[in-house]
Parts: structure tokens; C-alpha cells; sequence
């Protein structure tokens, strides 16, 4: 007989206001807003903590997995996801090769980027001799122009070699309106061909052709609410292109192909997956009708790219952690396939060790967490339920305010996309600029004796050869990751003649110069300098004299607010301007130390890099 009783009944459960009292309490008259409310960059705030009445108005949580509007994924008994890594094909036979190599070592998708000029019979037959597409998920990208041209020879392809066509799953990532944002392009004369893709792909029922590669915002830096409401805006003007063209909603819909990327917000990532199905889902409803909410029409289909926005330079092991957190939260998510950035993507073409570490990461996730075999992981955890509604508030806000004016392909041609997340790559990077964005490795904690051994930042490169006439007068996404400027800077640094060494001038009472020491040496080990901690000194002018004779180019006095008044105008007339003087912290007789001549001054709201910027020139770097 089974025993029903339920647990813990005999304690009486605490009411919000109560928890908030007790909140209240323990901050010990610290503001509970400052302190524990989550100001994101969204548009809302987060509370520290959510309960089962903070949902009550919330549809979607009564929704199972598998229906409509598929908040909890379109997978009902299990998580199982593709593990997809792309290959550049310059050479048929070469990817041919590494493709089938890769596949006996835990791959199932592969992604092949073909340059248009080599889109041939002949090429294709090269390119998958060996591989049973029936087992593999198969996805090309090519010049727009060559996209109608591939689809038919794959499908011949397919049909002479006897495949079950019916079964096939894969993708052609046809999207001209991408360039229009990457590359300041006006290529929406080549949506002329969206049609003549699908109906060359109609005997292949499970390729998706029409693809919102959102993922190239999430690369320029733009926000979790920006891709999320640029990304259903996009697919809603491929659907209103489709279905005026004559190709049937639903039809339309079941070959549109989501690629988006996943930063290393881990629990709003996750929400943004789970909002972005619910909203493309009542989008479809809108197109199909009720029919919608039987049909798999309705179904979104994510492929998650992890972010190369906030990969490094420095330190690049650190990639690993993010991309890895990324990737759970892609597949927490129920997205259909990933692809995992390699560490090392920044500064070279990855290695073969680089990219076997991006497919373990996924088989890690699999094969030992068994990710893949439980179904909404996330459902029922009330902070992940709120987020995710009000995710979908402000992505559906930017969504309606997009089709306002316009829909996606008008404000594109404007520029007001590309020009909207610009700004807020620009936003990014002066939060990274004062440490409000911290970048691990980089502009917090970086590895104070790391050198980059020859290493340089690896520019974007476009597989299209196929001159165009389109004009080129449009904005750019600007694609530059977040710790670029600061890596600029320790490149330069370490091409200098010397290695610039900062000295810690560490005085007076323990915990502030300690404190001091270390987070001046985080802040100048940014620029690639050489910091020295010290113990202590006594005086001020045995800590100069030590400095000194260390070849000190910079010296920091590390110490009190209130010794900063005894000790620092001393130490700056003893150094006599033998190197360059700094104060660690903001003192209140600033103004006094400023009229002794002092001018340097680093602390928690010092702009770090243009600080640095500015010791690199003093410094002739």
C-alpha cells in the first residue's frame, strides 16, 4: 500500500513577510534593495527569492512538456540533443575525412561550410562518401546565392543513393537578411529565393532551410532580451516573406531553423530558451491558427551556438568554464542540437585537441550527468518560471515594437537593429572598462605572469566569394568580444622594451594594506605589468628605497584612508619623481594629496582601462 502522507506537516510553513522580516534582520539596516535585488539588464529586477504565490498568474506553468506552447520543450520521454560540430570544407576530400573521423567519437550533426564556387555534384559525393545521413543530422552553409543550387543536388544525391528521404533531418542556412546586419548589405533582392529552396526540398520533409541565425547578436554583445525579441521578430518577417511568396504557413514554419547563442548567464539563458518557444508558438498560432496548437508546426527548433562574445584572449582556459556552463544551460533548456565554441577560437584555428575538448564537453553533460535523459529539468523552480516570464515580457515588448515599424527586414535596412545592439556592445564594454562587467582572467584575477606566446585576435571571415552588387552603406554588427580592448592593451604592453614593474608600498594598518595591495595588483596585472607585493615597511622611505632598487616603474601606497594623510605626500616628495606615484583608493583628503601634487589614483570606481590606457602612455608604450 502506498504512503501518502506527506512530510514535514507537523512544521507550519513561513509566510513571505515572514522570511522578509527575517530578511530584514540579518542585513542589519543594510538596504534590501541594494543589497539583494538583481537589477538586470533586461529591463526588470529579480528578488532574491521566489515561492509557489509568486506564479499564480502564470499560464504557461500548467503546460507539460511536449504541448503547446512547448514552454517545456517539444520532447516528452527524454532530452536527447544533437552534438553538432561545423567543418570548414576548402577541401572535399580533407573534410570528408575529419567528418568521419569525428563521427565514430561522439558526434551525430555535422555542420559543412562550403564556399558557393565549390557547390557541385561532384564536391557533394566527395564531401559525404561514407556517411549515412539517416543516422546524422547533415548541415550546410554556403553563399546565399548557391543555397537553391545545393539543395537540388543533395536531394538527387540522396534519391541515388536509395536514403530513406523521408527520414533525413538536417538544414541549408539560408538567411540574406544576416548579411544585412554583419555585413552592411542590402541582399533582400536574393529572398526572391526562400521559395524556389523549400520547394527544391520538398521531398525532404525534415530539412529546415530558412534559418534566423541570431546568434550573430549574441556574438556582438547585444542582451538576452534583444536576441530573444530580434530573434522571433526575424523569424515572423521569414514567415510573412513565406506565406506572401504562396508557400502555406505551416509549411513555411516547419522549415524555419532558430540559431542562436547562449551567453554564460546560466539561469536567464535558460529561461530565454524556454520563453523563446512559448512566443514562437502563439507567433505560428497567429499564421496557422488553432490548428497550430496540435500541429509541430508550432514548434520552435534551436540549434545553441556558445558565445565567442565573452571568450579570451588571456587565460583562454577560462573559455572552458564559460562555455561550459553555456552549454548546460542549452541543454537544461531542451534545445535541439549544440555546438560548442573551442577554448582556443580566439587566436587561432582551433586545434584537434581544442575542438575534442568542445565535443566532450557535451558528452560529459550526456553520458555522465545524464542530461539527456530528464525531460524540463527546469520546470517547477519558481525563479526560473519568473525569469522566464518575464523574459518573454520584454522580448514580446521589443517584438511588437519592431513590427510596429516596420517588422525586422525594414528596420534592418534602417539600421536600427544592428545600430540598437551595437549600442549595447558599446554599453558592455565600458561596464568591462570599470570592472561593473567583470571578464575573469582579464580585467579580474588575471594571471599576473602569463605571456601570450605569439598569440593574436582572430578576425571574422566570411565563406562567400560570389561578388555582389548589393550596396554597402548600411552599419555593421560590431562583433569585437568584450575583453578585446583590454588585450590590445597587454599585447602592447608586452611588445614594450621593458616589462613595466609596480611596486606595492605597503604601510600602516594590516588589513587595508593588504586589501589594497591585492586589488591594485589585479587592477595593473590587466595591463601585462609586473606587480611586487609586499609585506610592510616601517617607513615610507624604506618602502621607496626598496622599490628602487627593484626597478620600480610604478610605486603604489598601500595603506589606510586615514595614513593616506601621514604617509602619502611624504613618500610622493621622497620619490622625487623617480617613477610614476599612485594612491590605492579614494581617500578623503584626496583634494589635499591632489594640491601636493599627487595625480594618480586607482579604486573600485576608477575606469580601469582608460586608466591603464593612460600609464601606458606616461610610460612611452
Amino acid at each position: 500500500m502506498t504512503n501518502k502522507e506527506k512530510l514535514f506537516t507537523e512544521f507550519q510553513a513561513p509566510t513571505t513577510q515572514e522570511w522578509l522580516d527575517k530578511i530584514e534582520v540579518d542585513l542589519k539596516g543594510a538596504d534590501f534593495q541594494k543589497r539583494l535585488v538583481w537589477r538586470t539588464n533586461e529591463g526588470f529586477n529579480v528578488q532574491p527569492f521566489y515561492r509557489r504565490e509568486d506564479l499564480k498568474d502564470l499560464k504557461a506553468v500548467d503546460s507539460l512538456p511536449g504541448e503547446f506552447p512547448y514552454v517545456r520543450g517539444n520532447k516528452t520521454d527524454n532530452n536527447l540533443w544533437f552534438v553538432r560540430q561545423d567543418i570548414v570544407a576548402d577541401d572535399a576530400k580533407a573534410a570528408n575525412a575529419k567528418a568521419l573521423d569525428i563521427l565514430n567519437k561522439g558526434v551525430d550533426s555535422l555542420g559543412f561550410r562550403i564556399q558557393g564556387k565549390d557547390v557541385s555534384k561532384q564536391f557533394i559525393e566527395t564531401l559525404l562518401d561514407g556517411i549515412m545521413p539517416q543516422y546524422v543530422e547533415l548541415n550546410f552553409q554556403t553563399c546565399q546565392r548557391h543555397c537553391v543550387e545545393l539543395a537540388t543536388i543533395l536531394v538527387d544525391y540522396f534519391k541515388q543513393k536509395q536514403y530513406p528521404l523521408a527520414e533525413l533531418k538536417g538544414s541549408i542556412n539560408f538567411d540574406p537578411i544576416s548579411k544585412v546586419l554583419q555585413k552592411g548589405k542590402d541582399t533582400s533582392a536574393v529572398l526572391a529565393e526562400a521559395k524556389p529552396l523549400i520547394e527544391a526540398l520538398k521531398e525532404l520533409p525534415g530539412y529546415r532551410c530558412i534559418n534566423v541565425n541570431s546568434v550573430s547578436l549574441n556574438n556582438a554583445g547585444a542582451y538576452i532580451y534583444q536576441e530573444l525579441g530580434y530573434a522571433l521578430a526575424w523569424g515572423a518577417e521569414y514567415l510573412n516573406i513565406l506565406t506572401e511568396a504562396g508557400v502555406s504557413a505551416c509549411e513555411a514554419a516547419k522549415r524555419i531553423k532558430f540559431n542562436m547563442g547562449v551567453s554564460e548567464n546560466y539561469f536567464m539563458e535558460i529561461a530565454k530558451f524556454r520563453a523563446a518557444r512559448m512566443l514562437w508558438a502563439q507567433i505560428v498560432r497567429q499564421f496557422v491558427g488553432d490548428e497550430a496548437l496540435h500541429c509541430t508546426c508550432s514548434q520552435m527548433h534551436v540549434c545553441a551556438y556558445t558565445s565567442e562574445y565573452n571568450q579570451t584572449l588571456f587565460d583562454s582556459y577560462v573559455n572552458l568554464l564559460r562555455s561550459q556552463t553555456e552549454t548546460m544551460s542549452a541543454a537544461l533548456a531542451n534545445v535541439d542540437s549544440i555546438v560548442v565554441t573551442p577554448f582556443d577560437k580566439p587566436y587561432e584555428q582551433p586545434t584537434e585537441f581544442a575542438e575534442r575538448i568542445a565535443r566532450n564537453q557535451q558528452l560529459l553533460l550526456k553520458e555522465e550527468a545524464h542530461f539527456d535523459k530528464l525531460v524540463d529539468v527546469a520546470g517547477g523552480s519558481y525563479t526560473i518560471e519568473h525569469l522566464t516570464d518575464a523574459l518573454a515580457q520584454e522580448g514580446w515588448k521589443l517584438f511588437l515594437a519592431v513590427e510596429e515599424a516596420g517588422g525586422f527586414l525594414a528596420e534592418a535596412l534602417k539600421g536600427n537593429i544592428t545600430n540598437a545592439v551595437n549600442a549595447s556592445n558599446d554599453k558592455r564594454h565600458a561596464a568591462a572598462a570599470t570592472r561593473r562587467e567583470f571578464i575573469l582572467g582579464t580585467n579580474q584575477f588575471p594571471n599576473f605572469t602569463e605571456k601570450s606566446e605569439g598569440k593574436q585576435p582572430v578576425g571574422q571571415v566570411c565563406c562567400c566569394t560570389t561578388a555582389t552588387n548589393e550596396t554597402s552603406n548600411l552599419p555593421c554588427l560590431n562583433q569585437q568580444r568584450l575583453a578585446s580592448e583590454f588585450e590590445t592593451l597587454r599585447l602592447a604592453t608586452e611588445k614594450a622594451q621593458k616589462q613595466p614593474v609596480a611596486f606595492m608600498l605597503t604601510i600602516g594598518n594590516l588589513a587595508m594594506r593588504q586589501a589594497r595591495a591585492q586589488f591594485s595588483c589585479n587592477f595593473l596585472a590587466a595591463a601585462g605589468y609586473k606587480v611586487m607585493d609586499n609585506l610592510g615597511f616601517k617607513t615610507v622611505e624604506e618602502g621607496v628605497d626598496a622599490a628602487l632598487e627593484a626597478k620600480a616603474d610604478i610605486v603604489v601606497i598601500c595603506s589606510s584612508d586615514d595614513e593616506y594623510a601621514e604617509y602619502a605626500v611624504p613618500a610622493f616628495q621622497y620619490l622625487n619623481g623617480r617613477a610614476m606615484f599612485v594612491v590605492a583608493g579614494a581617500p578623503a583628503c584626496m583634494d589635499d594629496l591632489k594640491a601636493a601634487g599627487i595625480e594618480n589614483f586607482i579604486h573600485v570606481k576608477s575606469n580601469q582601462l582608460e586608466t591603464l590606457r593612460a600609464y601606458n602612455q606616461k610610460l612611452g608604450i
